[in-house]
């Protein structure tokens, strides 16, 4: 029973650098995005959008009106801060909190997934009020 129990911590070790890794690059990927949407710069911030997202808006001005349409919290706020992560194979998931430029509080969840390249993409982003109910 104890050789399961230091194996399971063995591991758990093992995979946390990793994990913490993962963690790190999600984030980058996540306040690079959010750096272009800052810079008007639609190119860099679509640059970052996993082939699904490419597909459904085929170029980067288009990409780039929707955010500004649908995710004016995300295109442009006050404060965006990193919450929890969760993380599973190449699948990251990152909360996300938002204070919009009304001072209004918002609560993102990024998904991102790793690329047959080595690269995470963002796979998408939900938007809720704080306070409000999924």
């Amino acid at each position: 029973m104890r050789a399961i129990a230091l194996i399971a911590t063995l591991l758990i070790a093992l995979a946390s650098p990793a994990m913490a890794d993962d963690v790190t690059a999600a984030q980058d990927v996540i306040r690079a995005q959010e750096q272009a949407f800052g810079r008007d710069d639609a190119a860099a911030a679509y640059s970052f959008a996993a082939p699904a997202i490419r597909q459904i808006f085929p170029q980067a001005d288009i990409f780039m009106t929707m955010v500004q349409n649908n995710y004016a919290p995300v295109y442009r706020h006050r404060s965006f801060e990193f919450g929890e992560t969760r993380s599973e194979g190449g699948w990251i998931a990152q909360r996300v909190h938002i204070i919009d430029a009304n001072g209004e509080a918002w609560e993102a969840l990024y998904t991102l997934e790793r690329q047959a390249d080595g690269s995470l993409k963002i796979t998408g982003c939900s938007l809720l009020k704080a306070g409000q109910s999924v």
